[in-house]
């Protein structure tokens, strides 16, 4: 069988052995796993509320705004180049060094653990928009009330489903990469780290415990809230809208106000069009903060092979 496009690895139905594990847990979520999914994302969401009453108020400077865009621009890009356009599509080639250190990054994101959501993407790509796709807005049909049911099953409610991606079928590759399988598994410990360095600076900086405080709750729990919802956007909002420049086999468009919270991911069409592409915005005037910093790290030489859409091969892909 051959790969699914944009997919750097085979897949098989042939039947294999126990697979090794780059998380804890079975092909089913047990009750505390999903306690802590719960836990990931009401926390950080419930912040995301209280921000808004609270930003006029007490508790919010300027070291708070600066640590949590700092936390935001590292964790968020950590899963725009890291997890999906290195680990997922194979957008570069990357050394040791490197790629543990995206995989650390994409796991502060607290959007799970590598292994499993480069799985979940590979799945999601071989069925966009059909039967098998995990998270498709149009799950249930496309009347206003199923897309509604949709809309919210693509944001959040998949992460609830109990059945797992099997990932010894979507990421074999990582499996075999004892460091990736390790960085994996450390995903609490990086949850926790993710949460704690901005209180550990805000604390260290202003020399107490208010500062510690805020710096907890602006560049943790409230960065972390707005990073989950940006990404969760690119399920939901960018497979229901946006235009569609590009052929496609799918639902996937353009939408222009996310490019700057989303660091480039929600120009959707062109990478469903063209899903190993470096660059996802390449037309005049579409922001993407993921390939510039690809094309930074290019330049530095600790990334080589970039796939680098040239005028050619987007113009192949231009819809009719």
């Amino acid at each position: 069988m051959t790969p699914p496009s944009g997919t750097a690895v085979l897949e098989t139905e042939t039947p294999t052995p126990a697979p090794t594990r780059g998380t804890l847990g079975g092909e089913q979520k047990n009750w505390a796993e999903q306690l802590a999914l719960a836990l990931f994302i009401g926390l950080p969401f419930a912040a995301l509320v209280a921000a808004v009453p609270v930003m006029w108020g007490w508790g919010l400077s300027w070291l708070d705004v600066v640590l949590a865009a700092v936390m935001y621009a590292i964790t968020g890009h950590g899963i725009t180049i890291g997890f999906h356009r290195y680990f997922t599509h194979g957008s570069f080639k990357a050394g040791r060094k490197v790629r543990i250190g995206l995989a650390i990054a994409g796991n502060m994101a607290v959007q799970g653990p590598l292994v499993r959501w480069v799985a979940d993407h590979r799945k999601h790509h071989k069925f966009s928009d059909q039967d098998g796709d995990p998270h498709s807005p149009w799950r249930y049909g496309t009347g206003v009330r199923a897309l509604t049911k949709g809309m919210w099953w693509a944001h959040m409610g998949w992460l609830f489903d109990i059945e797992q991606t099997p990932q010894d079928k979507y990421a074999p590759d990582l499996l075999k990469d004892a460091d990736m399988v390790r960085v994996s598994r450390q995903f609490p410990f990086w949850v926790a780290a993710s949460l704690l360095l901005p209180t550990l600076a805000g604390g260290l900086i202003t020399w107490s415990w208010q500062g510690a405080l805020t710096a907890f709750f602006w560049a943790g729990l409230v960065r972390v809230g707005l990073l989950h919802h940006v990404t969760w956007s690119i399920n939901s909002i960018c497979h229901a809208v946006g235009n569609q420049p590009f052929r496609s086999r799918d639902k996937s468009g353009n939408v222009w106000w996310l490019a700057v919270p989303s660091m480039g991911e929600s120009w959707h069409n062109l990478h469903h069009a063209d899903q190993t592409a470096a660059r996802h915005g390449v037309l005049r005037g579409q922001l993407d903060s993921s390939a510039r910093i690809i094309r930074w790290m290019e330049k530095l030489g600790w990334v080589s092979d970039v796939r680098w859409p040239d005028r050619a091969r987007i113009e192949s892909r231009r819809a009719a």
